[in-house]
Parts: C-alpha cells; structure tokens; sequence
C-alpha cells in the first residue's frame, strides 16, 4: 500500500495542484484518512526536499513557479547525469544492462501511451515514475549514494516545475527517440556519445541555453588517461 508520504509527493511533482496553492493540513488529512498532525508531519517532510514551501506562521504551500529555478534544476540534471552514466558504463556489469533494458522498456511502452493535451493523472503519475527510474538506473553502478539522492531529489523539483509550465506534452515523440539513444549509446558504452544525446535530452527544458554554464558538458570529459569504455 502507497505511504501518504508517496502519495503526497506523486501529486505534487504531477500538477494536482496551482503554484503557490495553501496546502492545508486539517483538509488534506481528511481526504487521505490521517490526522491533521501526521499530514504536517508529511508536508514537512517534503518541504525538505523542496516540494513544499513551509513559513512560520503562514504554514505550508507549493511552491511558485520558477522559470529560474527550472534553468537551475535542468543544468544540475545535465551535471548529475553526465557524471553518473559515466561511472556507471565503467562500473555497471550485464546486471545492470539488463535492469536498463528493463526500466526502458517499461518507459517506452508508458510514454507510447501519452496523448497530446488529454493525459489523465494516473498515466502522468506512472510516467513520472518510470521516467525517474529509467534515469535513476543510468546512474545506479555509478558507487555513489550521495550522487543519487542528490538526482533523486533535483529530479522531483524539476518535474514539479516542468509540469507547472508546460502540460501540453508535444515534446512526447521527441521524447521517446531520445531515450532510445541514450540506452543506445549507454549500452554500446560509449561515454562521450551518452552524454551528448543525455544534454541534447535534457537542454531542451533550459529557459535560456546561452545562460547554461558554458562547461556544462564538462562532465562527459573523461578523466586524464581514462578512455571511454567500449565492447
């Protein structure tokens, strides 16, 4: 059964509700069939990882819509991603390819089934989740803890943004090709491939890409005397 805090947090990074919308305790404890102090407890707890907006005295909201704040969040992304697929296509065994494959291909048959401008909330909360654990398993073999919690975390705020802004999903098409060439390229180990169609992926949600770190692709530079991997 979903936790409350699960459930929580799948409606808030999938547009269940407006920027800067009050979430109230005592209602929202209602609806989930817990009280009003273990939903605080939930909603502070996701303010911490920057779902939710806590004041004093004025309580918890979502947060505003923030196209700086997405420009932030898709240039970690390219950052985060970029080391992590790295060191996992040096670490990552046959397991690995094979929980890729798998978490591709749960992906693509998701996203195959997103329309343009009707999907309802229950296809977008599953597409949320396989696409996080699509790019959660690119970085899995990578050995660090601290790398995937840090994803984890800056993903959620950038698909709460990314839905806040754009709900029209035409890029979907898009979408589906791109990540085909990226497992492509992951798979065929291929380091400075995956990272280049990883920032072409993901540049598409900077608000101003002359903005971008101009070395935001310098996490697909290889260590000195490292040589992309290939099979």
């Amino acid at each position: 059964m979903m936790s409350i805090y699960d459930a929580m947090r799948d409606r808030l990074v999938n547009g269940h509700f407006k920027p800067e919308q009050r979430l109230k305790a005592t209602d929202l404890g209602v609806e989930f069939g817990c009280s009003a102090s273990a939903m605080r407890e939930t909603l502070f707890r996701l303010s911490t990882v920057g779902l939710v907006d806590f004041q004093e005295q004025r309580g918890f909201r979502l947060p505003a819509s923030s196209l700086k704040l997405q420009q932030e969040l898709t240039q970690m992304r390219i950052l985060l991603e970029c080391e992590g697929v790295c060191l996992s296509i040096r670490f990552g065994d046959l397991g690995w390819e094979a929980r890729l494959t798998a978490a591709h291909h749960k992906l693509r048959h998701i996203e195959s089934r997103v329309k343009v401008d009707t999907t309802d909330r229950d296809t977008l909360i599953l597409w949320t989740q396989a696409e996080l654990e699509f790019h959660q398993t690119l970085l899995e073999a990578c050995g660090s803890t601290l790398l995937m919690t840090m994803h984890e975390m800056v993903y959620q705020q950038f698909r709460q943004q990314l839905i806040t802004n754009d709900r029209m999903f035409r890029f979907v098409p898009e979408n589906i090709d791109q990540h085909q060439d990226i497992i492509d390229a992951a798979l065929g180990r291929d380091e400075e491939l995956v990272c280049k169609r990883l920032i072409t992926h993901l540049s598409r949600s900077l608000v101003d890409a002359e903005a971008a770190p101009l070395n935001v692709s310098q996490a697909a530079r290889r260590q000195p005397g490292v040589k992309s991997s290939s099979r």
